[in-house]
């Protein structure tokens, strides 16, 4: 099982996507809920539960993997030292915004099998979104880290907006004079607050974003049939993998039924943002299982859309507090519904790659439920 630990609620930045949203005031939606969530507003702001509590939680799973989230989990970086000192886990992932990374000692670095840290693409565009100067110093720590020794996989994890042109964007961090990454996802800003009406989303998803998606299917093909090489951008390496098999998917970030989050005080929810939505607990680390948690699922119309088993119902957190209405709704299922398109056009054309063994099939292998939501 994968398990996200949230170590804090606390972060060193303001994303304009993120805390920043705490400045504004949109209006409300005007459609009902269809279920009223309710927040818990006791839950502590830092990890607040006994280690050994953690501890004998995970030795129930035989191959538990461990993810530090936030907040920014390197804030704790006390916290993560010791954990990884002393937990009954083999291997241990990060979320990061990457501008401590250098702090912590290579040792501990170099037990993570993956980080993923945060970039949005070129440097204005990163500090734009992040801060000035956030850009540099991520590219600054990500090469120290390679120096002192991590070999293991290192993920760009973008946020995309409608600042974003998602083609240069991913271009940008795929070959570029700072550091180039071969692993590249990004999570679209849509769906987790109730803004849609004050944006220019449905606009910039027909201009630039979708004809940016066709355009990035066509050159990850071409650089196989040129290079021989499948490079893991995750939105198309995890779904192409299963077209190529046949098979269908649940939700592929694999949120309430593979991956499961532990809150501040020890509470175990489905995903990791849907803190303190405790209608949605699924036990607690002090006596829960690990192997046996219950299951909790998209429901509603995404169980009766035709590419229900491409996407599994794309966001679980969203299929449940559905912030932005009917249309916003439509509006980011027309982008799955896209990437479906311009995957499913490109296979025949993978698929004869393979049958001259330019590329090959253990090339589409990668770790599931890394961290990355897979469907934007």
């Amino acid at each position: 099982m994968y398990f996200h630990l949230i170590l804090t609620d606390d972060c060193n930045l303001c994303c304009s996507y993120c805390r920043a949203r705490v400045f504004e005031n949109p209006q409300e939606s005007s459609e009902k809920r269809t279920q009223q969530i309710e927040i818990d507003p006791h839950i502590p702001p830092e990890l607040n539960i006994n280690p050994e509590l953690l501890y004998a939680f995970l030795q129930k799973d035989p191959t538990p993997t461990l993810t530090f989230y936030g907040g920014e989990p390197l804030l704790r970086a006390d916290l993560i030292t010791r954990i990884v000192r002393e937990a009954p886990v083999q291997r241990f992932m990060l979320q990061t915004n990457g501008i401590l990374l250098e702090q912590v000692l290579p040792e501990i670095i170099n037990r993570f099998s993956t980080i993923l840290v945060s970039l949005d693409g070129r440097e204005d565009l990163t500090d734009a979104n992040r801060g000035t100067g956030t850009y540099l110093k991520v590219m600054e720590n990500i090469k120290k880290i390679r120096h002192e020794g991590f070999n293991q996989e290192l993920i760009a994890r973008m946020t995309v907006t409608e600042k974003t042109d998602i083609a240069d964007a991913v271009r940008w961090l795929s070959c570029n004079p700072d550091y180039s990454f071969s692993s590249i996802h990004w999570q679209l800003d849509a769906n987790f607050s109730d803004d849609f009406s004050h944006r220019r989303f449905a606009e910039w998803v027909k201009m630039s974003y979708n004809p940016g998606i066709l355009s990035l299917v066509k050159e990850w093909v071409d650089h196989m049939e040129s290079k021989g090489e499948v490079l893991r951008w995750y939105p198309f390496l995890d779904p192409m993998e299963d077209l190529l098999r046949g098979r269908q998917s649940r939700l592929r970030c694999g949120s309430g039924y593979a991956n499961y989050s532990i809150m501040t005080d020890g509470n175990i929810a489905p995903c990791p943002v849907m803190i303190g939505m405790s209608q949605f607990y699924v036990g607690h680390v002090r006596d829960a299982d690990p192997r046996h948690l219950p299951l909790i699922t998209v429901s509603g119309e995404c169980t009766d859309c035709t590419i229900f088993g491409f996407c599994g119902g794309r966001c679980l957190y969203s299929n449940i507090t559905k912030p932005w209405g009917e249309t916003g709704r439509h509006m980011v299922c027309s982008t799955v519904k896209h990437l479906h398109k311009s995957l499913t056009d490109a296979l025949p054309r993978v698929k004869d790659l393979l049958t001259r063994e330019i590329i090959h099939p253990e090339d589409f292998s990668h770790e599931k439920y890394n961290g990355c939501e897979i469907i934007p």
